[in-house]
């Protein structure tokens, strides 16, 4: 087998573990979901699972980043259509609480991914959120839209900020209900950095 179609054939298993995994973590929870069903609906082995992610933790890690990512991108799209600057900065970051009310988000992002992989702010994804939030933040201040203040603590504080809301509102047994507080409240606290 040439280098290359093997190279193509392990692309092609690997995602087709992550979909499967998707679906079931969306629908049964990480414990939950066998890694036999998993691997069976996706008509590859456990060795396959193994050999591409390590264990199911490293599957779910897999997951976790493609579901974040998506988040980040939708959060950045729905940010576009606010006008530059502060308003682009509340928008995607009350986009990104108000996707907590997305049931696969809620289970794999927000209450699994937590409970399975540890603090979010060391994940991968939420890494690049914050860079993309940095660059944000040292531009507001630059062009004096912001307090001056360290771009980084700013930044992590916008960011965590946005992550503990949509965990909060997540782990809500009503949702609906605390979405809207939680959203005012982010904004509250944000336009604390504006000038």
């Amino acid at each position: 087998m040439a280098v290359g179609r093997r190279a193509e054939m392990m692309e092609e298993n690997r995602n087709k573990l992550i979909a499967a995994a998707r679906k079931a973590f969306a629908e049964k929870g990480f414990a939950a979901a066998s890694m036999d069903e998993l691997t069976a609906s996706a008509g590859l082995t456990r060795g396959a699972l193994y050999h591409n992610f390590g264990d199911k933790r490293g599957l779910l890690a897999a997951v976790v980043a493609q579901v974040d990512g998506e988040m980040a991108q939708q959060a950045k799209d729905r940010a576009s259509l606010a006008p530059e600057g502060w308003e682009r900065l509340l928008a995607e970051g009350t986009a990104y609480i108000e996707m907590a009310l997305d049931p696969e988000v809620q289970r794999i992002v927000l209450l699994d991914g937590p409970a399975f992989l540890g603090d979010p702010s060391g994940w991968p994804s939420q890494n690049a959120c914050l860079e993309a939030t940095c660059e944000a933040v040292a531009e507001m201040i630059g062009q004096g839209i912001m307090k001056a203040v360290d771009v980084e603590a700013a930044a992590r504080l916008l960011n965590g900020a946005a992550m503990n809301a949509a965990l909060w509102v997540a782990a809500a047994e009503a949702p609906d209900e605390r979405l809207p507080k939680a959203t005012q409240a982010f904004v509250l606290l944000a336009e604390g950095l504006r000038r």
